[in-house]
């Protein structure tokens, strides 16, 4: 428990439908003791220190700002809007959310097995990454930002969910 791996997507992921249709996406996960809620989950992963960095960030060139209080609602289904997404899929256990240029999507998903006296919860987060079309030729592309920043992507992806599997494990024990 505790190391971050990269992985297929569940079947039943709602990130899925982005694969099948050939844009890129990615799956990493984490297991932590104990039952973790899909709240919980969602509500940490965005206050974590790392990613109030991305929400700086966010709120000084797209100007799209957002709160913990924000976060908060996201997480209890409050709110369909958050920052710079908006919620595209959401079911008791998942999060599908579609930014504001329709080109990316982040998936957080929550499966709990407590098949055995220490149940044991699994974090998962992904991405999707949809390519822009062409209007003159038809022809789909991810452009020169994206494969010069998909190394970083990968390592970021990581440290996000290294961090909200911090928080939560520190507001296990705290």
């Amino acid at each position: 428990m505790g190391s971050v791996q990269s992985g297929e997507l569940p079947p039943d992921a709602l990130l899925n439908p982005y694969q099948q249709n050939g844009a890129y996406t990615d799956c990493f996960y984490v297991d932590l003791p104990g039952v973790v809620s899909q709240a919980a989950y969602v509500e940490a992963f965005y206050t974590t220190p790392v990613f109030k960095v991305e929400r700086l960030i966010l709120a000084a060139f797209a100007l799209k700002p957002s709160t913990d209080l924000q976060a908060k609602m996201l997480a209890q289904a409050q709110t369909e809007h958050y920052a710079a997404w908006s919620v595209e899929g959401r079911t008791p256990n998942q999060l599908l959310l579609c930014d504001f240029l329709g080109r990316t999507r982040s998936w957080l998903m929550t499966v709990v097995d407590d098949r055995s006296a220490s149940p044991v919860t699994r974090l998962y987060f992904g991405s999707a990454f949809v390519p822009a079309v062409d209007r003159a030729s038809g022809r789909a592309s991810y452009g020169i930002a994206f494969h010069a920043l998909q190394g970083f992507h990968r390592v970021y992806s990581r440290v996000l969910l290294k961090s909200a599997m911090s928080r939560l494990l520190s507001l296990q024990h705290g």
